[in-house]
C-alpha cells in the first residue's frame, strides 16, 4: 500500500478518534483518586535543600529547620493545593524536567546555588504563567514558612507584631 497524503491524514485522524475514544473510557470507569496529605520524599527533599539556601539567602544558618518549617506550611494547605505543590516537587525532581525546565543538569544534591539562582530567575520572569505560578508557590512557600516563625524576625529587624493596648 503506498501512503500517500490522502491515506496519512486518514490514519492520523482514525488514530485520534481511536485514543480519544479509549482515553473518554477510561476516565468514565476508573474513580477519580482521593487526595492525600503531602509527603516530602528524598527526591522533593533534595529539590528543597537545593531551594532554600538562595530563597532565604543569608538569612539561615540551618537548612534543615527551614525545610521543616516549609513542610509544615503545606501540610496546612488544603489538600488540593498540597497535590499541586507535590506535582511541582515531582516535575522538577524528574530528570529530563529538570535539565529542560530548570537548567540543572545533575541532581539537586550537586546543584550549585548560581544555577539555583538563574533557574529560579528564570521562572520568575518566565512567558508561560504557569511556570511563574510555580516560581511563586515556591518562593511564597519557603519565605512564609520561615519569616512567619519569631525565632527569624530578628534577622530581618522585625520587631514583632504590636501589642495591643487596654
Amino acid at each position: 500500500m503506498a501512503l500517500n497524503r490522502r491515506s496519512f491524514l486518514r490514519a492520523g485522524l482514525a488514530g485520534a478518534l481511536l485514543l480519544s475514544t479509549v482515553g473518554g473510557v477510561y476516565r468514565l470507569t476508573r474513580s477519580p483518586a482521593a487526595l492525600q496529605a503531602f509527603v516530602l520524599d528524598d527526591q522533593g527533599r533534595a529539590v528543597l535543600r537545593a531551594l532554600i539556601p538562595v530563597l532565604l539567602d543569608g538569612a539561615i544558618a540551618d537548612t534543615q529547620v527551614a525545610l521543616e518549617r516549609t513542610v509544615a506550611t503545606i501540610r496546612q494547605l488544603p489538600l488540593r493545593t498540597q497535590k499541586e505543590v507535590q506535582d511541582v516537587f515531582a516535575l522538577l525532581a524528574l530528570g529530563p524536567a529538570r535539565r529542560l525546565l530548570a537548567g540543572v543538569p545533575d541532581g539537586w544534591e550537586q546543584a550549585k546555588q548560581e544555577d539555583v539562582a538563574v533557574f529560579l530567575q528564570s521562572w520568575r520572569v518566565h512567558r508561560i504563567g504557569m511556570l511563574q505560578t510555580a516560581y511563586h508557590a515556591l518562593h511564597d512557600l519557603v519565605l512564609g514558612a520561615w519569616y512567619s516563625d519569631a525565632a527569624a524576625w530578628p534577622v530581618v529587624g522585625y520587631p514583632g507584631p504590636p501589642f495591643e493596648l487596654n
